[in-house]
């Protein structure tokens, strides 16, 4: 069977309906809880200035050349991951596998975490927001048995009622109404951190203005090559959140852009999009944990959103806790839009794969999601152990998890994506794909480079960081 008869064989499968759906979905899964999360705390843990720096020129160059692999692999297969890449090259299969194994890896401890945002918004919604602020709060929930269970079923339920209605009822229309609403949110609480001033105990006075500088100007005094080198690499494993890619979304969202799309253009506006919500998310919290905390507050770490956050709209008094209900209401769009997008990456492998409908393939992949969301709440009570992982961090179920996903698998993924795209194929591949209507690449002489030889090395080096070399 030639290369054509492959790409026409399957069932019909769903559509966007055009550009702006696909970029509101795409975007949707890209800024989620890497971006509101995980960028602000890796922001303040490398030097601000220095970090945004960084991801910005890794995001226009490294991300860059990944996000329009992806996406043109799946417009010219029209096909999930699972599937893709045995069309592309039948004996590199294997890549599919894993970028499929990567989203069924994230998305039970992806709802767990969901849940434990949607939790936190209930508290701000019901006036008891002094609870959260409390010492030991968090801890003291999730260690409970079945409340952090109650959540994760209320938000895998929202995520799983999405993905069976479909790409354009369900994914599309869904993602145009919340992606707007979540960036006005995101907008608003920055201006409002950048207004804020703060006496602390020891009688200093810290603006929201000297945060903003901390964030956005970068400071090298003291640094040496290693400690830049850390910065460039947490950057670099800050973008597969970011712009989801290696996680097999871009490559399902891909397959569903219609033929006549501009993808250049579309991708540029993911691009800038996903960007300029990352800096904006910093915005919001880094400044607001400088006013409060100072530099200290600023190593917080991953608690950073559920331990330090609360503790910052108490002490802003009554409109602290408008700020945080509306914060964590921004927080659970976000979430439910890039969860959405993991379980969609899921369901159509099963679609693709098995012919099964969207409704049965979503009903299954809703109970494995149950399930082993429940296994990942109870690793920290009934389950609890603590392992060592090879990158020297020591975690339970849901850091064991994520350290396969995505410090092991997502680096391995786009690694042998640019060997199969930069060596073998070639990169003509994707850019006829992306010139198929007579469109202009851009940025061709960078894509090439990247994809065929800075790529690679980052890559190297970056799993052999993550697996302890």
């Amino acid at each position: 069977m030639n290369q054509e008869s492959r790409l026409k064989k399957g069932k019909a499968r769903g559509s966007f309906t055009g550009t702006l759906g696909f970029v509101m979905a795409a975007a949707g899964s890209a800024v989620g809880l890497g971006n509101i999360w995980r960028f602000p705390y890796l922001a303040a843990k490398d030097h601000g200035g220095v970090f945004l720096l960084c991801y910005i020129v890794l995001a226009l160059t490294f991300g860059f050349a990944l996000l329009t692999t992806e996406i043109s692999l799946g417009r010219k297969t029209g096909q999930s991951p699972l599937t893709a890449y045995n069309l592309i090259h039948p004996k590199f299969k294997i890549i599919g596998v894993l970028a499929c194994l990567v989203p069924t890896i994230i998305l039970p401890y992806y709802c767990s975490i969901g849940g434990w945002v949607v939790k936190y918004f209930t508290v701000y919604l019901t006036g008891k927001s002094e609870a959260a602020a409390m010492e030991g709060y968090f801890t003291g929930y999730i260690t409970t048995v079945w409340e952090p269970v109650l959540w994760m079923v209320v938000f895998l339920g929202i995520t799983s009622l999405i993905v069976f209605c479909g790409v354009d009822k369900g994914i599309e229309k869904f993602s145009k109404v919340l992606m707007p609403a979540l960036l006005v949110l995101v907008v608003g609480i920055s201006v409002y951190s950048m207004t804020i001033r703060h006496t602390g105990a020891d009688g200093v006075v810290r603006t929201g203005l000297e945060g903003l500088k901390v964030y956005l100007v970068p400071d090298f005094k003291g640094m040496t090559f290693r400690d830049i080198w850390v910065v460039i690499m947490d950057a670099m494993g800050q973008l597969f959140f970011s712009i989801s890619v290696s996680m097999g979304i871009m490559i399902t969202y891909g397959s569903y852009v219609k033929k006549d799309v501009n993808l250049m253009k579309s991708i540029n506006q993911i691009e800038v999009f996903d960007t300029v919500v990352a800096i904006l998310a910093g915005m919001m919290i880094v400044p607001a944990v400088y006013t409060f905390m100072g530099k200290e507050g600023m190593s917080a770490g991953p608690g950073l959103m559920f331990v330090s956050l609360p503790k910052i709209f108490q002490a802003m008094g009554t409109v602290g806790k408008v700020i945080g209900l509306v914060f964590f209401l921004m927080v659970v769009f976000a979430a439910v839009t890039s969860a959405v997008s993991v379980m969609e990456a899921i369901v159509s492998s099963i679609m693709d794969r098995f012919h099964f409908s969207r409704r049965k393939s979503t009903i299954y992949v809703t109970i494995y999601a149950l399930l082993g969301g429940l296994l990942v709440c109870l690793g920290y009570n009934i389950f609890y152990f603590e392992l060592k992982l090879p990158n020297q961090n020591v975690g339970q179920i849901l850091d064991v998890l994520d350290y396969i996903s995505n410090n092991c698998l997502m680096p391995l993924v786009a690694l042998l994506t640019c060997v199969l795209i930069g060596w073998l194929v070639k990169p003509k591949v994707v850019i006829d794909e992306v010139c198929r209507n007579g469109e202009k690449f851009y940025r061709r002489f960078l894509y090439v480079v990247m994809i065929k030889f800075i790529a690679p090395v980052l890559l190297v080096v970056l799993l052999l960081q993550s697996i302890g070399i």
